[in-house]
């Protein structure tokens, strides 16, 4: 987790913006939550991981930054979630910017699939995007401006395994991205799905890096270099801002050239 590198684009359109990042305490969401209030903007997000949430809190507000709000919360929970968006918007101001990246890639065989795992899949991967895109649209309506960015994944578009319902959940962020865009554009509000590669979380790498899997990177992404969490913020940092102002219903991919 980073600041702000002088190599890299600082966008003003994002300063004293309010954003709302879901799954915000580790992985990819912990670098949205830091690089956002590295822009300037107020940040408020969720998390189950207690704990997480209140350190990258702190650590971001002890270099000078915004001091992000974070509020415990199972986005399985949808009037929890909502609420957490209100109470974001009482303490902060109108959410602009929604940042829906909550997910969990557990591995299941076909066979193993029953209907409340496949529920849990849905709930943990999907559900969440469109009624934290529903709670947020009256306040972006209201300012005549707003950015909606889903999280996707390679894996629907790779030859992976074991990750029905999650593929699944991710494929189905494609398509509510399109038409979400179509309906809430009229209102100056975008909606984007970004769709990152194989990312170098410290989960990915405790859990699922292996040499194998090293291999399969190096053979199938045309850029040699791994990927990290900030070469997917910067892309997203691109998308909150206005110099993205006449781009939605897009899918932007940041995986190194695999697809």
């Amino acid at each position: 987790m980073t600041d702000v590198q002088p190599q890299y684009a600082i966008y003003p359109s994002l300063r004293g913006q309010v954003a709302f990042v879901s799954g915000g305490a580790t992985g990819l969401g912990e670098e949205f939550v830091s690089s956002l209030a590295a822009q300037g903007a107020r940040v408020a997000f969720v998390d189950v991981n207690e704990q997480a949430g209140a350190a990258l809190a702190q650590r971001i507000a002890e270099r000078g930054d915004p001091e992000p709000l974070f509020l415990p919360c199972d986005v399985r929970d949808i009037p929890a979630v909502q609420q957490a968006i209100a109470t974001a918007a009482e303490r902060l101001g109108p959410i602009t910017v929604l940042v829906n990246n909550a997910a969990r890639d557990d591995r299941h065989k076909v066979m193993e699939m029953d209907l409340a795992r496949w529920d849990e899949e849905m709930a943990v991967n999907l559900r969440h995007h469109f009624f934290t895109a529903q709670a947020v649209v009256p306040m972006m309506r209201e300012a005549g401006r707003g950015s909606i960015i889903n999280l996707g994944s390679i894996s629907a578009h790779i030859d992976l395994v074991d990750l029905p319902g999650y593929i699944t959940a991710k494929a189905g962020i494609e398509g509510l991205t399109r038409t979400l865009a179509r309906e809430l554009g009229p209102w100056g509000i975008r909606v984007n799905c970004i769709i990152p590669g194989w990312i170098m979380t410290e989960k990915q790498l405790r859990e699922w890096v292996t040499p194998e899997a090293e291999e399969s990177i190096e053979r199938n992404q045309c850029l040699p270099q791994k990927l990290y969490p900030d070469d997917v913020a910067r892309m997203l940092l691109w998308l909150a801002a206005d110099d993205s102002r006449s781009c939605t219903a897009q899918n932007w991919v940041v995986d190194g050239g695999w697809m």
